[in-house]
Order: C-alpha cells, then sequence, then structure tokens
C-alpha cells in the first residue's frame, strides 16, 4: 500500500525525509505552524531536529501523516489540549499501525479506534461527533508527497527527487554533478 522506504524498511534501510518548507505544503500548513508544533513539542521531526540557525528539520512518513491528523482535529475545532493527547496515542503506534486507526471526537475528548466494532461501541455509546481514518489521511499523503523532493536520512544522505525534471533543473544539476 505505501512505499516500504517510506518506513525505513528499503533494501538498505534508509528513510526518506522531507524539510520543513516540504512538510508545510505536503499537509498544507503553514510553516509558522510547523515551527510552533515543534518549538511546543506537539510534533517533533523523528529524522532531525533543528540545531540552530540554518539547520534544517527532517520529517517523516510518519510525521507527516501526525501533522496532517492534527491539521484535520484542528479545522473540525478540537482543542489544542485534546490534539495532544491524540498525538501521544499515536505516537505509541508504528507507522504501519497508524492505517488502521479511526480517531473519533465528541468535541471534548479525542477516541482511538482499531477495530470496526469499536467504532460501532462507541457510536451505539452516543460518543463521536466525527471520526478521522488515519490510513486515508496517509494514502492522501503518499499521493502528495510524488511532487515533493525528499532526503535520505541515511550516513549518505542525497536528496531524492520524485518528481520529473524540468529541462532547465536537469542542466542544473548535470552541471553541479560534473563541477563537484
Amino acid at each position: 500500500m505505501f512505499p516500504d522506504e517510506l518506513f525505513g524498511e528499503s533494501p538498505n534501510d534508509e528513510v526518506l525525509g522531507y524539510r520543513g518548507p516540504a512538510a508545510c505544503q505536503i499537509v498544507g500548513i503553514t510553516y509558522r505552524q510547523l515551527d510552533y508544533w515543534a518549538r511546543t513539542k506537539l510534533v517533533v521531526p523523528s529524522i532531525r531536529t533543528a540545531t540552530g540557525s540554518g539547520s534544517q528539520r527532517l520529517y517523516s512518513f510518519k510525521d507527516l501523516a501526525v501533522l496532517k491528523v492534527v491539521k484535520n482535529l484542528l479545522d473540525t475545532g478540537v482543542s489544542l489540549n485534546n490534539i495532544r493527547s491524540a498525538v501521544e496515542q499515536l505516537r505509541r503506534h508504528g507507522v504501519r499501525d497508524l492505517a488502521k486507526i479511526t480517531l473519533f471526537s465528541d468535541g471534548v475528548t479525542v477516541y482511538e479506534c482499531t477495530s470496526p466494532e469499536e467504532v460501532v461501541d462507541l457510536l451505539q455509546g452516543g460518543q463521536g461527533v466525527f471520526g478521522i481514518a488515519v490510513g486515508g489521511a496517509m494514502r492522501e499523503l503518499s499521493g502528495s508527497i510524488a511532487h515533493f523532493p525528499a532526503e535520505r536520512a541515511g550516513a549518505g544522505a542525497s536528496v531524492v527527487d520524485h518528481a520529473q525534471e524540468d529541462e532547465l533543473a536537469s542542466r542544473r544539476n548535470r552541471g553541479a554533478r560534473s563541477a563537484g
């Protein structure tokens, strides 16, 4: 369903990461939001944090999925306090397990459901005003990230551009490679 290198399970066990500006565009948030969430430790980049002026944060696919859920919860009016508890729940799961989770909220509490039975039980109990299928957000992200350059997190980190290069970018890259 998702490419293995998004999960750190590629043949050479390198994980792809996305810098802050790309993460913002992929998820649909502002850089100011991303920076605030990182500084307040709501969503901290798991691959590389900022270590000073000029350093670049590097966000994993799981980080992007959590950012997308945070954005969706904010858009539906859930308080930042409840979002923090939802993020804590999501952090406890591996990235593949996230795809099986649906978050529901009654506007006060965020509930985590991992099976259709739990969803039915929650709804029958009168809980849940809206739900967010984390797997749906992840599928949306996996389609979006194809248009953004990624960076390998391994020792020999390099930028991986999923998008087709235009002719000018291709010439620049060839020139840079021959000069280096």
